[in-house]
């Protein structure tokens, strides 16, 4: 298909495949992140410890990060529609694996399959919903998925929860794995044949930060940021559990509540990173540092651990968007590379970020990973406040540029 034939969709099936594209956003995140809200009932069911339970994030997330360049290179030639849907058919297949295994070791080999499948979503995504649209509204297209991102990230976990608690972990995946197959019939029905037009060779996608300053900085304050967020986020319930004796209703509308502060974080930096980026990032930085130094102070009481989980969740809202429109200011005119090299960053560090977690609750206790998340932010916020660039915003970048951050 051409570029003329893909401009000819009917605006209408373009939108619906992009609202398609979304909804795998959706199950894919969701999907990664889901066992932070199950800890404890896996543990306890799968006879593991909590730390090693939370190697299900690490295990998804180093194949999320570590495969996406060399997948990617490797289909180059695959049709991107026929792609997403066998990406979304390993996802389907990955939960319903991990909702009737026998055994853990069975639980983190699924959950690896599952991370390759995943790292690639994010290398093809924006770009499939920026193709199947007017080529007026490409970055529009763009921003719609983008801004999903936070949203999936804040929603899905307190969404697995309430299954989780009225149910179980093992139905919660079930469930997963059914809506990751709706999505898949609805990709293979929405999305027009997208043959792939826009390959990157894995040596060029690695020479981009070598070249790039810039992004080369955005890419250590991600690093810095995703670990102290999901080194401590990981493990909020038992340390919820530990210190307050939350109950796992309360944990639960503590998670739906931090959900509601993440979306309306993203909503209102939508409206601030095109004004002033780096204070949007700076300022939601300086929030989340707070709202952890709350938990440890006043968390042991229900009404503290309530006020510094709202104020997580809009900071988290607002660094989350701020860190992709500052990779797209970075690298306006290779932003699909250096989205591929954020993606890697970014899954690495949540698997990590768990994995390192799980070693300070495992050894010092659960309070330690508050510490542990206080430290890589306030790394992160140092080196955004030692750096100063020219494009210091999308709009800077380019006029095109300029309209996406703005629709975000």
């Amino acid at each position: 298909m051409s570029a003329v034939q893909e401009r000819s969709i009917s605006p209408a099936r373009g939108w619906i495949g992009v609202a398609a594209i979304t909804a795998s956003l959706f199950v894919f995140l969701t999907t990664e992140l889901m066992p932070v809200g199950l800890l404890t009932p896996l543990s306890e069911d799968l006879d593991i410890s909590v730390g090693t339970a939370g190697l299900m994030v690490t295990a998804q997330g180093v194949a999320a990060g570590l495969g996406v360049p060399f997948i990617v290179a490797w289909s180059r030639r695959v049709n991107r529609r026929y792609l997403l849907s066998v990406l979304l058919a390993v996802l389907a297949a990955g939960n319903l694996i991990t909702s009737v295994s026998p055994n853990y070791p069975l639980i983190l080999g699924t959950r690896l399959c599952m991370g390759f499948a995943s790292g690639v979503f994010w290398a093809i995504g924006v770009s499939m919903a920026m193709r199947i649209v007017p080529e007026r509204h490409a970055s529009r297209a763009a921003a719609v998925v983008m801004s999903g991102i936070s949203i999936a990230t804040v929603v899905g976990i307190p969404l697995g929860t309430i299954v989780e608690d009225h149910t179980n972990w093992r139905t919660t995946f079930g469930i997963w794995a059914a809506l990751s197959l709706a999505v898949f019939l609805w990709v293979a029905s929405a999305i027009p044949s997208l043959p792939s037009d826009n390959a990157v060779s894995v040596r060029e996608v690695f020479s981009l930060p070598v070249k790039n300053g810039q992004l080369r900085t955005v890419l250590f304050i991600v690093v810095f940021f995703v670990l102290g967020h999901f080194g401590a986020y990981t493990f909020v319930r038992p340390y919820l559990e530990d210190t307050a004796n939350a109950s796992s209703t309360f944990i639960t509308v503590v998670l739906i509540i931090f959900g509601i502060g993440g979306a309306i974080g993203n909503f209102v930096a939508g409206y601030t990173v095109n004004r002033s980026l780096r204070g949007t990032f700076v300022v939601g930085l300086v929030g989340l540092i707070a709202a952890l130094l709350l938990l440890r102070g006043v968390g042991d009481a229900k009404t503290g651990a309530v006020i510094a989980l709202v104020l997580w969740g809009l900071s988290f809202g607002a660094v989350q968007l701020s860190q992709v429109n500052m990779t797209l200011a970075a690298a306006p005119e290779t932003f699909e590379a250096a989205m591929s090299l954020n993606t890697m960053a970014y899954n690495t560090c949540i698997a990590l970020g768990a994995l390192f977690g799980g070693l300070f609750v495992d050894h010092a206790g659960v309070n330690s990973v508050i510490w542990f998340g206080v430290v890589l932010a306030g790394a992160s916020l140092l080196l955004r406040l030692g750096t100063g660039w020219k494009k210091e915003t999308p709009a800077q970048a380019s006029s095109e540029d300029e309209q996406l951050a703005r629709t975000v």
